[in-house]
């Protein structure tokens, strides 16, 4: 493929800041990012900001189908261009985030989802898919290489936080390769990483979704508090009512949210449930 600067600047585009706009071009690069998602001629891909689709053309060369999403409509030319011929990748020109996920679903077997994440997007999109996503298979996505350790981070350690526990209940999470900031166009200011969430079935049994979302956000409400305050001031519950909650869960009495194992706060979550039934 012709380079991919000169690509662009043939066509007139220039980078969007409010768009994190950060390509990739290096043939081996993307291949990897193929091989690590394990897609093949069975698969079903949605691709989320596709650029200048150098990524939508490898993994269309691998897949069955490849839906790409691009926010970008000025990138329109280009992607003509780079899929030129390439019969089984469509693109939507569309916000994701304002995607009804369901109603997408609908339409699509099982699928995986592969992307180079402009990075402002990444958690709300994360999120997106744990919450909402009934046949995402995995996500295989490159994101800042801080944010990355913060979705596989371990109990007990700065990294771990709400959005890690809230993965955790649905996906095993692993970083599956650090890619250099000098690998994409323009250069971006931090270094980045290739996350693999592979969604499990009932990976961690809660009776309630939405009060494992709850009990997760009143865990990391405040990191300084007890997880007995926390409880208190996100439920307005009295000090015994809280006490009581964590006993029932097996929680020590002066536990800090961020010690916490997911299927602890799992447990937690459930006695909240119980309490409100």
């Amino acid at each position: 493929m012709e380079n991919l600067r000169l690509l662009l600047a043939r066509h007139g585009f220039s980078f969007k800041k409010q768009f994190g706009q950060n390509f990739i071009s290096d043939t081996n690069l993307l291949k990897s990012i193929v091989a690590l998602a394990g897609i093949d001629h069975n698969s079903t891909v949605v691709e989320i900001g596709c650029g200048a689709g150098t990524l939508t053309r490898e993994l269309a060369a691998s897949a069955k189908r490849v839906i790409a999403y691009e926010i970008d409509q000025k990138l329109q030319p280009v992607l003509a261009e780079t899929l030129a011929g390439v019969e089984n990748a469509e693109v939507v020109f569309r916000d994701f985030l304002k995607i009804d996920l369901r109603a997408l679903e609908e339409a699509l077997p099982p699928y995986a989802v592969v992307a180079n994440l402009p990075y402002y997007i990444t958690s709300p999109l994360v999120m997106k898919f744990i919450e909402e996503s009934k046949k995402a298979e995995k996500l295989v996505i490159m994101v800042q290489d801080d944010v990355a350790k913060r979705f596989c981070a371990k109990a007990g350690t700065p990294e771990y936080g709400a959005i890690t526990a809230a993965i955790a209940r649905r996906a095993d999470a692993e970083i599956v390769k650090y890619v250099p900031r000098q690998m994409f166009t323009p250069v971006p200011h931090v270094d980045s990483a290739i996350v693999k969430l592979t969604f499990i079935d009932g990976r961690i049994p809660v009776k309630s979704a939405k009060a494992y979302r709850d009990t997760v956000r009143a865990a990391f409400l405040s990191r300084r508090k007890t997880l007995e305050n926390n409880l208190m001031n996100a439920f307005s519950l009295p000090r015994e009512a809280a006490a009581s909650l964590l006993r029932g869960a097996g929680i020590p009495d002066k536990a800090r949210g961020e010690t916490l194992f997911p299927e602890q706060l799992a447990a937690l979550s459930d006695e909240i449930f119980d309490m409100r039934h």
